[in-house]
């Protein structure tokens, strides 16, 4: 996989808000949250959320960087209301897990502190970095053309930071000027042009000079091993040091687009002339249209298309993604307008792609492709801005809504082939609009884009932040105690007898389900889902098992398949189902769902997401840690133990409704006070981290694999050594002498 990254921005019109009003904002929000009562927080975390939520709408964009940069003092003021306000936030949280709110509140509660940490997050982490980030890119005294632009710039680069996750082993980003005002012919000019652009690779540093005057430039970084921001960090600093792109974006008129890429290489080694974004030259041809463009997936005829089409490609760069820009350069000299010299050139590529692509004749437009199942893109839009990139991750930091492309669903059912894909052109002029997004089909159907298609964001940046840590793993095993923590907030309670209760509001057990348990009308408890979520659900149903073997209610876990594939009946209404699912969109789980519902089973979900698919087609929902506790690493952590928290949880309270006399109520008592115990437990382990680094150099083996070949007879003897090297392990891993698992 790879990133693809745009910006495309139109110069705003908004007022740059005034300090006085920024902080008025905040002003007794710390207060209000101190001395609020229970009875009272929800609405003052709301109002709370309120205020902050129009701070960051007022200093989102160019108009919010250009009156925190106007102020030297006002980052440094707001970031301290944001702290203090996010203490004492902090300080309320803690209550909660202190039992100090009703349950029947507590999901109310739990959803105004997570709009407040989100806005919160946002101001500081996204807004005040953002300007900050501008300010070091721009230098001191910047204009209002190169706010706008490096404005952009960080957008994009931030984008590619997240979007590393997809391969991080080169990067690219090119800035098309137009504006710039500069006399090419002046001296001083041509000697910060010397040389950069005469590079026949278009590598880092490289400038063209289009037909049209205007000044494209690129800033590369390759690397075959690296920590994750690595690559955007020298880009960064190249563009920083850039005196040329600095002098070209003095002029008022001076605009910026932005083209993007980050890239996991599997066409071309990895190299800076295979980093993208590429550009149309060829060699020994005399200059013709410019083009740039960027390519996630793959062109697998890009070899026959150099063939057929005589493309004259250095030989230095091997990646498919060069026939992209060439051969749009080819269509627009032979006359096609910008968009349709795109159109007509990915409709010749085979395989799965996503595109983007920018001419120099109308610098203000980007154009898209996406074809086929393996790839995707978004574009963002807020306020005069579009934001293009691979993963909704990639544009939830500067835009509101989203559009999603669709590369599989044809236009025209009768002809899949031709019209299956789509192409967009994105027009700056008209840039956060619906307006602004002109679509079409592979073969040229126009498919207009309506408000309705837009989608709104489920994540924000504080869920995909991988702050300090080297990777996204490591941090999602650190916040494991704190999750595990949240899921039990508010649902543990020590009674008058001194036993410790599940208590579930109706949002997650609802009195229909509880009446139809206590009159014994369900028999049937599965619990299901896939992956992870499967296994989360064995050790509910186990435990649930345990406590009502007495009674005529059998509990299994089975997949979620296996239960659609093999065990639905007719008539379900003596089912209830516990469908587990940490984002609320896995496919075979919601359709198990569907079917079991649609035979009158009753279905409550543990999920990790608030309005989720999952959410909306189940009766109760026990939301895991907060409701909104994303986690990126593909190996789940806090997830899973969230779930099996949530599964102890739900199974005590459905016992609790089953055994009416109070039968198990000690062991459900041991087990749910044993509960509040693991997250300290888990916080106990984590910190030992480094003895357990020590033990694990010390133990593991110098080498993790081994291959034992043979052919012929040969064949035998490499299997009874394998045989014995196996047996020989096993006794050395059981044994508790170390020396022995040194030689492993």
């Amino acid at each position: 996989m790879c990133g693809i990254i745009a910006v495309l921005r139109r110069r705003s019109e908004r007022t740059p808000p005034g300090a006085m009003a920024l902080l008025a904002l905040l002003d007794g929000a710390v207060d209000d949250i101190n001395t609020a009562g229970d009875a009272d927080l929800l609405g003052v975390l709301s109002a709370a959320a309120d205020r902050t939520e129009e701070l960051d709408r007022l200093l989102r964009g160019t108009p919010g960087v250009r009156s925190l940069l106007a102020d030297a003092g006002l980052s440094g003021a707001i970031e301290e209301q944001v702290n203090e306000l996010a203490a004492a936030l902090d300080a309320r949280e803690a209550d909660l897990d202190a039992d100090s709110v009703d349950s029947k509140d507590l999901e109310a509660v739990n959803a105004a502190i997570i709009r407040l940490k989100d806005a919160l997050w946002s101001v500081d982490k996204d807004r005040l970095r953002t300007a900050r980030a501008v300010a070091e890119l721009a230098g001191p005294h910047p204009t209002r053309s190169a706010v706008e632009a490096f404005t952009s710039v960080q957008a994009a680069l931030s984008a590619i930071d997240r979007l590393e996750v997809r391969g991080r082993d080169s990067a690219g980003l090119t800035l098309l000027v137009v504006g710039h005002g500069l006399d090419l012919e002046d001296p001083t000019v041509q000697s910060l042009l010397t040389g950069r652009s005469r590079d026949p690779l278009f590598t880092s540093g490289a400038v063209r000079v289009t037909p049209e005057g205007h000044l494209s430039f690129v800033y590369k970084a390759a690397a075959e091993i690296g920590e994750l921001g690595d690559n955007t960090q020298v880009l960064r600093h190249a563009i920083r040091d850039d005196v040329l792109l600095a002098s070209a974006l003095l002029a008022d008129t001076a605009e910026v687009t932005v083209l993007g890429h980050t890239r996991w290489a599997s066409i071309g080694i990895i190299s800076q002339p295979n980093a993208h974004p590429m550009n149309s030259d060829e060699t020994g041809l005399a200059d013709g249209p410019y083009v740039t463009a960027a390519l996630n997936g793959d062109v697998d005829n890009f070899a026959d298309l150099k063939v057929s089409d005589g493309l004259r490609i250095a030989s230095e760069i091997t990646s498919d993604a060069k026939v992209i820009p060439t051969l749009v350069s080819r269509r627009l000299s032979a006359g096609d307008s910008p968009v349709e010299a795109f159109r007509q050139s990915v409709r010749r590529f085979d395989g799965s792609v996503a595109i983007a692509a920018n001419a120099s004749a109308q610098p203000g437009r980007i154009q898209l492709a996406l074809r086929g199942s393996g790839q995707a893109l978004y574009v963002g839009l807020d306020d005069d801005l579009f934001v293009v990139a691979s993963e909704p991750y990639g544009v939830v930091e500067d835009t509101s809504r989203y559009l999603r492309l669709d590369g599989e669903t044809p236009a025209d059912p009768d002809d899949p082939a031709g019209t299956r894909g789509q192409v967009v052109e994105l027009d700056a002029s008209r840039a956060g609009s619906v307006e602004g997004i002109v679509r079409f089909a592979y073969d040229g159907t126009p498919l207009p884009v309506a408000d309705s298609e837009l989608s709104v964001p489920e994540v924000t940046t504080r869920d995909i932040d991988r702050g300090s840590y080297q990777h996204f793993l490591l941090k999602e095993i650190e916040e494991a105690p704190r999750s595990f923590r949240k899921t039990l907030r508010g649902k543990l309670v020590t009674g008058p007898d001194g036993l410790v209760r599940a208590t579930l509001g109706p949002d997650t057990l609802p009195d229909s389900i509880r009446q139809a348990l206590a009159a014994g009308e369900i028999g049937r408890v599965l619990v299901i889902g896939q992956g992870t979520a499967a296994v989360a659900g064995q050790s509910l149903a186990r435990t649930l098992g345990a406590q009502l073997a007495s009674t005529p209610v059998r509990v299994q876990a089975l997949p979620a398949t296996e239960l659609s594939g093999f065990s639905l009946r007719p008539d379900m209404t003596d089912t209830l189902v516990v469908a587990i699912s940490q984002s609320g969109t896995t496919t075979d789980t919601n359709r198990t769902v569907d079917l079991v519902r649609s035979r009158g089973g009753r279905v409550i979900a543990i999920v990790n997401r608030r309005s989720s698919d999952l959410t909306d087609k189940s009766d109760g929902v026990l939301y895991t840690s907060d409701g909104r506790d994303v986690e990126m690493s593909v190996a789940s952590t806090k997830a899973f133990y969230s779930q099996i928290a949530a599964g102890f949880l739900l199974a005590a309270a459905i016992a609790q409704e089953v055994l009416t006399d109070g039968e198990g109520a000690e062991d459900r008592h041991g087990l749910l006070a044993g509960l509040r115990e693991i997250p300290a437990a888990m916080e106990a382990t984590l910190a030992r981290r480094a003895a357990i680094a020590e033990a694990a150099r010390e133990v593991c083996p110098s080498r993790r694999y081994w291959a034992i070949v043979g052919s012929g007879a040969n064949r035998i003897a490499a299997e009874e050594i394998r045989i014995k090297l196996s047996e020989l392990c096993y006794k050395a891993i059981a044994s508790d002498a170390i020396e022995d698992k040194k030689h492993i």
